[in-house]
């Protein structure tokens, strides 16, 4: 399924609230085809129901695509009023906009008196009060709710007198009567519905703006989008969009109808089953570049082994023709392998900067503090001591909210722990105090220089098989000495983040809570 114009995709959110996860992979489908074909990246603000919209919400929108990468070649974008980030404020870019629908009444307007004018759009003076009572008729009725066309049969005259005193009114698409509506949906196949089905939507309100069905096809003729790609919810008012370029004579885009994102008991991915914003997403230590990878694979078959693209290997493997049609399960147990996965080849510096916020919020950074005796949790030594808790954690993390989970032990100087915990299995307290003694005697004759997690591990396994000791029974106890938990990293990880002093007063201490 081609198209001979340029490639022009768009995103149209409401400024609802959030930008859903949902919401993020129609806007990376439509950004990966874009750029795949070298075409262009279309934003456009769908905010014609004033009353859900709120305030903020674009603003918000804009920084989360631009935090994702998936910033539009047309339409709004924040911009930088005082260049320190602090004074946000919206602009446009392109020729084709306004790209904010409520600043587009006025051509919503024009087009929707153009259709009463051709005999396919009709005025609607029904009060809320006669579609109720029209409504509860045709259910008891078991008849499907549609509009009966009580106003279609109004004279030209009372139309005229009606709007001339200024009762209150909307606009209704009048639906071709007998006619088998099909389409060649890029997903779905071919999509048929009877139009004696469908119901004359509301195209203006009373108020003057207009439903989503006008805004929609209109916007999207005159920003010339040649590809619609949005959720399967959306396939039964694909319909009356088609009915509308009929009516104008427009040529229709290509549209796309992907699979709904679910749960994993099949049901719609909504709020009440979790997290479900992308900020809710990043607030809780998941990676940008994780996040869009896994998204981009719900519903999305890339026909290879491959699981972790880069942006620009999205860009290059993208195809409509490999989306599924069955809805996508968002599978969290996935999401968390591959944000550990991604966690895992960051660079543990840069890494630092996107897991810093985590340790502030669980207070790690005032400990680290006052332990070193920094004059503040920002300090250089800090962010040193906070380097070696997240070197160690790097590997085992799924995401960066679990960041001092495992190495709380690295910010304070007393641990508290039952002296049993320290004796491996079957070995006994002597043996014990035995091999801690023995330890101690060991690596305070290290010299500091030699004092890292490889040489330490070399050094030591080969000791206790000169020994002929057990390395359980002896590493059992020094893992406990030096982190106050059975459960922990390593020991030889924690004595090179612990340093030589603090390793040898925690041994000491486990061998005074032994003799105890």
């Amino acid at each position: 399924m081609t198209t001979q114009r340029p490639i022009r995709t768009r995103f149209a959110p409401s400024p609802t609230g959030f930008l859903h996860v949902g919401g993020l992979r129609t806007a990376l489908y439509a950004y990966l085809l874009a750029k795949k074909e070298g075409g262009t990246f279309v934003l456009r603000i769908e905010d014609t129901d004033q009353s859900r919209s709120v305030d903020g919400a674009v603003e918000n929108l804009l920084e989360t695509l631009a935090v994702t990468g998936i910033e539009p070649d047309e339409g709004p974008r924040l911009a930088d009023v005082d260049h320190d980030m602090d004074e946000l404020h919206v602009e446009e870019v392109g020729e084709h906009g306004p790209y904010i629908q409520s600043n587009r009444l006025d051509v919503y307007k024009h087009y929707a008196l153009q259709l009463v004018e051709q005999g396919d759009a009709y005025p609607c003076f029904c009060t809320p009060e006669r579609l109720e009572q029209m409504r509860t008729e045709q259910q008891k009725a078991k008849q499907p709710p549609k509009y009966d066309r009580h106003c279609l049969s109004l004279s030209e005259e009372e139309v005229v007198r009606r709007i001339e005193a200024e009762e209150s009114h909307v606009l209704r698409l009048r639906m071709p009567a007998d006619q088998t509506i099909t389409w060649e949906d890029a997903v779905r196949g071919t999509v048929s519905f009877e139009s004696n089905l469908i119901d004359d939507q509301v195209l203006l309100k009373s108020d003057g703006f207009p439903t989503y069905h006008l805004a929609v096809v209109v916007d999207d003729h005159l920003m010339e989008i040649t590809h619609v790609i949005r959720g399967e919810e959306w396939l039964s008012s694909t319909p009356k969009h088609l009915a509308l370029y009929n009516a104008f004579g427009w040529e229709p885009p290509i549209h796309v109808h992907v699979p709904l994102l679910l749960n994993p008991d099949k049901s719609k991915l909504s709020k009440r089953q979790g997290d479900v914003s992308v900020e809710d997403f990043l607030d809780d230590g998941y990676l940008v570049p994780a996040l869009v990878n896994f998204i981009a694979l719900l519903g999305w078959n890339p026909k290879s082994e491959q699981e972790l693209f880069s942006i620009t290997e999205l860009v290059e493997a993208f195809s409509l023709e490999d989306l599924n049609k069955s809805g996508a399960i968002f599978d969290r147990d996935k999401l968390n392998w591959m944000n550990g996965e991604y966690i895992k080849q960051h660079d543990t510096m840069d890494l630092l900067m996107h897991a810093h916020p985590f340790y502030d919020e669980k207070g790690l950074l005032e400990e680290a503090a006052k332990r070193v005796g920094a004059s503040n949790k920002m300090d250089q030594i800090v962010m040193e001591e906070i380097a070696k808790s997240l070197s160690i954690e790097q590997t085992r993390l799924e995401k960066l909210s679990q960041v001092g989970e495992e190495t709380d032990y690295l910010f304070v100087n007393a641990l508290n722990y039952p002296a049993e915990d320290l004796i491996w299995k079957k070995s006994t307290q002597e043996d014990t105090v035995l091999y801690l003694n023995a330890l101690q005697d060991l690596l305070s004759e290290r010299p500091e220089d030699t004092w890292v997690t490889d040489a330490l591990e070399k050094d030591v396994i080969s000791w206790i098989a000169e020994n002929n000791w057990k390395n359980g029974d002896v590493l059992w106890p020094l893992r406990v000495a030096l982190t106050g938990k059975p459960k922990s990293p390593g020991p030889f990880e924690s004595l090179w983040a612990l340093g030589k002093e603090r390793s040898l007063e925690r041994i000491s201490r486990a061998i005074e809570l032994l003799a105890a």
